[in-house]
C-alpha cells in the first residue's frame, strides 16, 4: 500500500500579501480621479477667464495673466475675470468641503449648507447686521454671517436630535426646512421695512460671483484657508467615527474634539462663502456624492477631491450662466439650482439614502 500523503494545501499567503494587490487598483482609481478633477479645474479656470458676454482669445488671456497684454480684452481679464475666477475657486471649494464634512459628521446624505438652514442663518444675521447694527464693512458681514451660520447649525442639530432615534436624515432635513422658513420670514420682514437694507440684500440674495475685486478675495482668504486646514486635518477622525462612536473611541478618535473642530471648519467655510457670494445651492450636496462614487467613503480622499471638483462645478456653472442668455447672464446660484435639483431627486429616490 502506498504511504498516505497529506492532501495538497493552498499556498500560504502572508497577511499583508494580498492587501497591496487589492489596494493598488483602488489607489490607482483614486489617483486617476484626482488627476482628472485637477484637469477639469484647470479647464474651468481657463473657460472662466476666456468666456463671457465678450469672448477673449486664450492667447490674450495668457498674455494678460503675465502682464504683457494691453487693450480692453486684457483689462477685462485682469480687472473683472481674475477676481471672479479666484472667488469661484475659493467659494466652490468651501461649499463642497463643508458639504462633505456635514455629511460625514451627521452621517446624513442630505446634509448641505442650504438644506440644513445654514444659508438662511447667515442671511438673517447679515440682514440684522446691516439693518439693526449698521454694519457696512465686508469683514463685519463675514463675522455676522459666520455667527448666524453657527447658531442655526446648532439649533437644527438639537431639534433634529430630540426624541427617539436621534438625528436621522429626515428629522434633520425637516428641522432645517422649518428653521429656514422662520428665518426667511424674519429676513423678509426686515428687508421690507428698510429700503437701505433691501438695496444691499437684493443683490446678495441672488448668489453671484460678479461685482467683486481682488480686495474681497484677500479679505476672505484667511477664513477659507483656516477652514480648509481644519477640515482636512479631521479626515482620519471622521473615518473612525463612521464606524460608530464607541468604535471610533476604540480606534483613538477624540469624539468631542472632532465634532467641535469639524463644526468650526463648517462655520468658517459656510460663513465666508455665503458672505462673499450669497446663498449658492446644491454644490455642497451633489459633489460629495459624486466623489464617494469615484473614491469610496475614505475621507482622506473624499475631502481633498471635493476641494478640487467643487470649484470646477461652480466655475462651469458660472460660465454656462454667461453663455445661455447672452449678452446678459444668469447668476451662478440659479444655474447650480437647475443642475442640482435632479441630483436631489435622484438621491431621495435611492433606497439606501440613509446609509453613507
Amino acid at each position: 500500500m502506498a504511504p498516505a500523503t497529506s492532501p495538497p494545501t493552498a499556498t500560504a499567503v502572508p497577511a499583508g500579501g494580498a492587501g497591496p494587490r487589492r489596494r493598488r487598483p483602488a489607489r490607482t482609481r483614486r489617483a486617476t480621479a484626482l488627476g482628472l478633477a485637477l484637469a477639469l479645474l484647470v479647464l474651468a479656470v481657463l473657460a472662466s477667464l476666456a468666456v463671457g458676454s465678450r469672448d477673449v482669445p486664450l492667447g490674450t488671456v495668457l498674455d494678460a495673466l503675465r502682464g504683457a497684454g494691453g487693450g480692453q480684452d486684457a483689462l477685462v481679464v485682469r480687472e473683472l475675470r481674475v477676481p471672479r475666477t479666484l472667488l469661484g475657486v475659493a467659494v466652490g471649494a468651501a461649499l463642497g468641503l463643508a458639504g462633505a464634512l456635514m455629511q460625514a459628521l451627521t452621517r446624513n446624505p442630505l446634509a448641505d449648507p442650504g438644506l440644513l438652514g445654514v444659508n438662511s442663518g447667515a442671511a438673517a444675521a447679515m440682514v440684522t447686521a446691516v439693518g439693526v447694527l449698521g454694519v457696512t464693512s465686508r469683514l463685519g458681514l463675514v463675522w455676522a454671517s459666520m455667527l448666524g451660520a453657527a447658531l442655526v447649525a446648532v439649533v437644527v442639530y438639537v431639534l433634529g436630535s430630540v426624541g427617539r432615534g436621534g438625528a436621522t436624515p429626515v428629522r434633520l432635513a425637516l428641522a432645517g426646512t422649518a428653521v429656514s422658513a422662520a428665518l426667511t420670514a424674519c429676513t423678509s420682514a426686515q428687508v421690507l421695512l428698510d429700503q437701505q437694507t433691501f438695496d444691499r440684500f437684493r443683490f446678495w440674495q441672488v448668489g453671484s460671483l460678479a461685482g467683486h475685486d481682488l480686495g474681497v478675495f484677500w479679505q476672505m482668504l484667511p477664513f477659507f484657508a483656516v477652514g480648509t486646514a481644519l477640515a482636512l486635518s479631521q479626515a482620519r477622525s471622521l473615518n473612525a467615527l463612521a464606524l460608530g462612536v464607541d468604535s471610533g473611541r476604540a480606534l483613538g478618535a477624540h469624539v468631542g474634539r472632532t465634532r467641535v473642530l469639524t463644526a468650526l471648519a463648517v462655520t468658517l467655510l459656510c460663513g465666508a462663502a455665503t458672505a462673499t457670494a450669497g446663498p449658492v445651492w446644491f454644490v455642497g450636496l451633489a459633489v460629495p456624492h459624486v466623489v464617494r462614487a469615484l473614491t469610496g467613503p475614505d475621507q482622506r480622499w473624499v475631502l481633498p477631491l471635493s476641494v478640487v471638483l467643487s470649484p470646477a462645478l461652480l466655475l462651469l456653472s458660472d460660465v454656462l450662466g454667461r453663455v445661455v442668455v447672452r449678452p446678459g447672464e444668469l447668476e451662478v446660484s440659479i444655474v447650480t439650482a437647475l443642475l442640482g435639483a435632479p441630483v436631489l431627486v435622484a438621491l431621495v429616490r435611492r433606497r439606501r439614502l440613509a446609509q453613507l
